[in-house]
């Protein structure tokens, strides 16, 4: 804790947490939960590799977009032998749309780990997932909860405006580190699958129905804007050179309509990442 502050407030909160409190907690989760819970796709049939490509999906892209990929995607590539043998331009052209395509490389490798070091079965640890390509804290403990219903104290955007909203109406500033101990006392450990389920519908919620009480956190961060940014440049290039490659960089900046030095300045990014190589003076997929 940085701030005698912040210590004052979390052991506040801790002696408030009574055990009648987190049942009242518990219970305006799940009632809204059992009334109203999101009927998403990977909420079904659910393995490890589902509940993983959910979640690189979801990584800051909003689920109404997620869906429709996702179903794609897992009938394309249905398992970690298939993705971790796909060739990256096959890879791109079913990813095409979701943005972020360093994702789509970082899984792709994931799975190619996991095939070599883990005989083909994702580890169930957070710890052992961190050190996965493109799994961060939060996705570890995501996926451990999800995939292999691990009691795993975890926080997202969704999360956080839950906690801010039901503990913290009164306070401005918050960090982190103050909810990290209501998300574990208030935990349902019998079930935690179904109760980070439940939290991430309940926080959806109040997304939509009241002011955004993520606000208040010290970690919020309003989204850049994506219209005319060097994301979409990105992924226009990349959308052009997958629908037909190889492209020259006159071809990539008809086929795109953006400027030509912008053009020049992200390919040859592009090519430094490992997205594309150049072959003389035409561009392809790697």
């Amino acid at each position: 804790m940085t701030t005698a502050v912040t210590v004052k407030s979390i052991k506040r909160m801790s002696c408030l947490l009574t055990a009648m409190r987190i049942q009242s907690f518990q219970q305006i989760i799940y009632d809204y939960y059992d009334a109203q819970g999101r009927d998403l796709p990977w909420r079904k049939h659910m393995n490890p590799y589902r509940v993983l490509v959910s979640e690189i999906m979801l990584q800051q892209t909003q689920v109404e977009r997620v869906i429709k990929k996702y179903r794609e995607f897992i009938a394309a590539f249905p398992d970690f032998p298939t993705l971790a043998k796909v060739p990256n331009a096959k890879l791109l052209k079913v990813w095409s749309g979701m943005g972020y395509n360093r994702r789509a490389l970082s899984l792709k490798a994931l799975a190619q780990k996991v095939m070599i070091e883990y005989q083909g079965r994702l580890p169930s640890g957070p710890e052992e997932l961190i050190a996965l390509p493109g799994i961060g804290k939060y996705t570890a403990g995501a996926v451990s909860a999800f995939a292999f219903n691990k009691p795993v104290v975890f926080i997202d955007t969704n999360i956080r405006r839950v906690y801010i909203h039901e503990f913290f109406q009164d306070r401005e500033n918050i960090h982190d580190d103050e909810l990290f101990p209501l998300v574990e006392q208030t935990m349902d450990r019998l079930n935690p699958r179904k109760w980070f389920n439940a939290l991430m519908d309940y926080g959806t919620m109040l997304k939509q129905k009241h002011v955004n009480s993520n606000r208040k956190s010290i970690h919020y961060v309003r989204q850049g804007t994506f219209e005319n940014s060097n994301r979409q440049v990105r992924g226009k290039i990349l959308k052009a050179i997958v629908a037909q490659s190889p492209l020259t960089t006159a071809q990539i900046v008809k086929a795109t309509g953006m400027e030509p030095e912008r053009i020049q300045k992200n390919l040859a990014q592009l090519a430094k990442e490992g997205f594309i190589i150049k072959t003389g003076r035409s561009f392809s997929i790697s």
